[in-house]
């Protein structure tokens, strides 16, 4: 089933309005939606490269926006639908682990893992229910977004079209290097 929707949204990534399906998918996958918005960020990026960061920017403050929509649906209306999303994707020891994690490292727990490829969905959700402050919940969810979808956008700007197999096979090692690249910055206005 995956694999049609997989089918279907990269169709979409052709049409004249993919950037509206994009923002859509983006919007989305932050709260409920199983596939990332990657699937359209890529192609349409490799079609139209002038149009990259254009793309990459819309994607990145979509994801921000349905991340606001996931946040609300933890703080709000966990037990009705944020449960039932939780469910759905037989999550719940992931939950269970991200709660202990937010209590644990707080905001950069919610920095370092959502520039990964793992479900935002679920950070966002768990943010809400731990009752993460707003302000730093929308202020670490810019930092985590915009780093995670810039990086696909400066390895295709330099790469191109080779580049599109990594990303789609590897995004997890991409991601972990990004990864350290921003921590160890952080780490060095910190110590500086």
């Amino acid at each position: 089933m995956l694999r049609s929707l997989y089918t279907r949204i990269q169709r979409l990534a052709a049409r004249d309005d993919a950037v509206w399906w994009m923002s859509a998918i983006s919007f989305a996958e932050s709260s409920f939606f199983p596939l990332p918005p990657d699937v359209m960020l890529v192609p349409m990026c490799l079609a139209k490269p002038k149009k990259l960061w254009f793309y990459t920017n819309v994607c990145a403050f979509a994801s921000l926006i349905g991340g606001l929509l996931g946040y609300a649906l933890g703080f709000y209306l966990f037990e009705s639908i944020g449960r039932m999303i939780i469910d759905l994707y037989n999550a719940q020891e992931s939950f269970q682990h991200f709660q202990e994690m937010f209590s644990e490292f707080g905001p950069w727990f919610l920095i370092l893992k959502g520039v990964t490829p793992i479900p935002y969905k679920l950070l966002t959700i768990t943010a809400g229910f731990a009752h993460l402050d707003l302000t730093v919940f929308i202020l670490c969810s810019i930092v985590a977004r915009f780093s995670r979808f810039y990086m696909i956008a400066i390895l295709l700007h330099f790469y191109g079209p080779q580049v599109q197999h990594i990303i789609e096979k590897r995004l997890m090692l991409v991601a972990t290097v990004l990864l350290v690249v921003v921590v160890g910055g952080l780490l060095s206005f910190k110590f500086v």
